[in-house]
């Protein structure tokens, strides 16, 4: 593949190639045999992913959707830490690699570029990983280790920069789970948790997000502060959305006639470093009325509270038609021409 296409581009190639020689009838009865297993219990001993099948109908299904969340997580982070570069990276459970797909190209000009660490239970998801990675022509996921361990409450992380846990926690028991946010906030100076958009998986991540802070992590994305989250529990659930691409292989896979998806996604960025957190976040769609905005904000002062941005409001209210979910608020100022970057 040329080393010269976009982390994005590369991993729809990597997969359209893997898929080629898939029967479209077996990856699609392997994908509903993984989604029925994933919205029941999960087992604890044995790998959801069992065989080559099976990871590559999960590719198929997940990695796309994965890799976007995992990407808007890690922007919302880069605007936090502009000039942080993690030198290394560690992906608990980490399966085929999306996340670290996305840390590849996040931190895609970095030179050395951070150097992975993929750390699942199931081989074969490990095999396909490095396979997909050695396929990818991106230096950083071709030199990623791939490692096989339990994903559980014994699971002792070197040091690392950066721990990344995508569609993870779900898996685990209640003692796994907080021993392994534990165990990354002890190893990591940075730590990024994604979950489903739903509300289990919005409990799970404010679970994760009050260990980390406990941990003393301040929180760099999405809050805008490190305090309770302002969202009474039962009433409603943080989360945010990321436009999915479909291949035609993937849309076949998936059963959809739509060229995109959209991912619902909870996340909780923490570091151990100094960072600068958005004002406010947009926590909804924003609302475009006529000869006006309605934005829904959580905000470090105010919890959450929605704002009206009018045309009285000049530029804001531009910047206001052009915002769009899970955006900071107000949109950061361009440095003027010659200003030095901040520290």
């Amino acid at each position: 593949m040329n080393a010269s296409l976009p982390t994005t581009e590369a991993l729809r190639g990597a997969l359209a190639a893997l898929l080629d020689g898939l029967p479209p009838t077996q990856a699609a009865q392997a994908v509903e045999r993984l989604i029925a297993s994933y919205r029941g219990d999960t087992p604890t001993d044995a790998p959801v992913l069992r065989d080559r099948s099976d990871v590559a109908a999960y590719a198929a299904y997940r990695m796309p959707a994965t890799f976007e969340a995992v990407r808007c997580a890690l922007g919302a982070f880069r605007d936090a830490a502009p000039e942080w570069v993690p030198r290394t990276h560690t992906d608990l459970g980490g399966g085929t690699g999306a996340a670290s797909w996305a840390v590849a190209e996040a931190w895609e000009d970095a030179d050395p570029a951070p150097l992975t660490t993929v750390v699942d239970w199931a081989e074969p998801a490990l095999a396909l990983g490095r396979e997909l990675a050695a396929a990818s022509g991106v230096p950083a996921l071709r030199a990623a280790r791939w490692q096989r361990s339990r994903i559980s409450a014994a699971l002792r992380i070197e040091s690392t920069d950066l721990v990344t846990v995508s569609y993870v926690l779900k898996e685990l028991t209640g003692n796994d789970r907080a021993a392994l946010v534990t165990e990354a906030a002890r190893a990591a100076r940075a730590v990024v948790i994604v979950e489903p958009g739903t509300p289990d998986g919005y409990a799970r991540v404010i679970e994760a997000r009050d260990r980390l802070v406990e941990a003393g992590l301040t929180v760099a994305a999405p809050c805008p502060h490190s305090g309770a989250c302002p969202i009474v529990p039962g009433t409603d659930w943080c989360h945010f959305s990321a436009r999915v691409s479909r291949s035609s292989l993937h849309r076949q896979v998936k059963g959809g006639s739509l060229a995109y998806e959209d991912e619902k996604f909870s996340y909780v960025v923490a570091t151990r470093f100094p960072v600068r957190p958005a004002p406010a976040r947009i926590t909804r769609k924003p609302q475009i009325r006529k000869g006006l905005v309605l934005l829904d904000l959580c905000t470090a002062d105010d919890g959450m509270r929605r704002e009206t941005v009018t045309k009285r409001r000049g530029p804001l209210y531009k910047a206001s038609r052009d915002a769009t979910w899970g955006e900071q608020w107000p949109p950061p100022e361009e440095p003027a021409p010659g200003a030095p970057a901040p520290e």
